[in-house]
């Protein structure tokens, strides 16, 4: 029922939301095995939830798309993973999808990363 993961996920985000503002951004936390700062495990969540956000207005051309600030933290992460800015002129939605396996890369996407397009999707 889509009314009672409406309810987990907004309970669940809250508390994610109160844990954040309580933490300092560099205290360590442990998470699925690994350990990082709690300002990095909020910016993966974000990036997260900002990927699957795109995931859902694939066939929702009217809905709203993620914000701004979602997408600029999935930019940084994804020039993070590859180690430089993508060298390529995509918008941030296209990048997301591009990079995430979302979108298959052109021709000219390939021969503009060289070498790079082998690594995509930087992460699935």
């Amino acid at each position: 029922d889509f009314g009672q993961l409406k309810e987990v996920c907004l309970e669940t985000l809250a508390a994610a939301a109160r844990a954040a503002a309580e933490a300092a951004p560099d205290r360590p936390v442990r998470t699925q095995g690994h350990v990082l700062t709690a300002g990095d495990l909020m910016t993966t969540l974000a990036v997260e939830a900002t990927v699957h956000h795109l995931d859902l207005t694939v066939g929702l051309p009217d809905a709203p798309g993620p914000s701004a600030t979602g997408l600029a933290a999935v930019r940084a992460t994804l020039d993070g993973l590859l180690g430089r800015p993508v060298p390529y002129d995509w918008g941030d939605e296209h990048y997301a999808r591009a990079a995430t396996g979302r979108t298959a890369l052109t021709s000219a996407e390939r021969r503009a990363l060289g070498a790079d397009a082998a690594r995509f999707p930087l992460f699935s």
